[in-house]
């Protein structure tokens, strides 16, 4: 395969989640990613800024979520909006992806640094769903839990979805991690 072909970026993550998931990914270097690829490290770092990019991707989750929030009718109740947006990032961002992801969470629960910063995307989400409901009028307090709510039923779905086999959608079990955790405040 020659360098400048289209499908860099994908060759280099396949490449990088092999090798993670092989060697470790503190053992795992830049040059060995592109190596195993057929790129250049030049290469590498068009599409990534860091190794731990080819896991997290950016935050465009948060940017998403902000947008969402920010676009959706006023009317629209800030919970209804939050789960509504929560089932269609599923549909749109996990479905077909789960053997994926399991692979991507092992490798991100291997290294103390990736669970930092997956909490830290995490933090992000939270913040931005806060600032958007702020900006449609919530108060503080209520912003502040609605962020801390979506950011929980999202993470919680997501990890109950992959430790289950079988085809059910992420988007019915945001539904029940809603239903259990209303329960729990009742």
């Amino acid at each position: 395969m020659g360098r400048w072909e289209p499908d860099a970026r994908q060759r280099l993550e396949t490449a990088a989640i092999e090798l993670f998931v092989e060697q470790g990914f503190a053992a795992t270097t830049v040059p060995e990613i592109t190596a195993r690829a057929g790129l250049t490290t030049r290469t590498f770092f068009r599409y990534f800024a860091d190794k731990r990019e080819v896991l997290f991707g950016g935050d465009q989750a948060a940017a998403a979520a902000q947008r969402m929030l920010a676009e959706a009718p006023a009317d629209v109740e800030p919970l209804a909006l939050i789960v509504s947006g929560l089932r269609a990032v599923a549909a749109e961002r996990f479905e077909g992806r789960r053997d994926d992801l399991r692979i991507r969470r092992d490798i991100v629960n291997s290294d103390d640094g990736l669970r930092e910063r997956d909490q830290r995307k995490r933090s992000v989400l939270r913040e931005e769903v806060r600032k958007a409901m702020v900006a449609r009028g919530v108060d503080k307090v209520t912003a502040a839990l609605l962020g801390e709510t979506c950011a929980t039923l999202l993470f919680v779905s997501v990890e109950e979805w992959l430790d289950q086999d079988g085809d059910r959608p992420l988007a019915d079990i945001v539904l029940d991690t809603l239903a259990s955790l209303r329960v729990v405040l009742s």
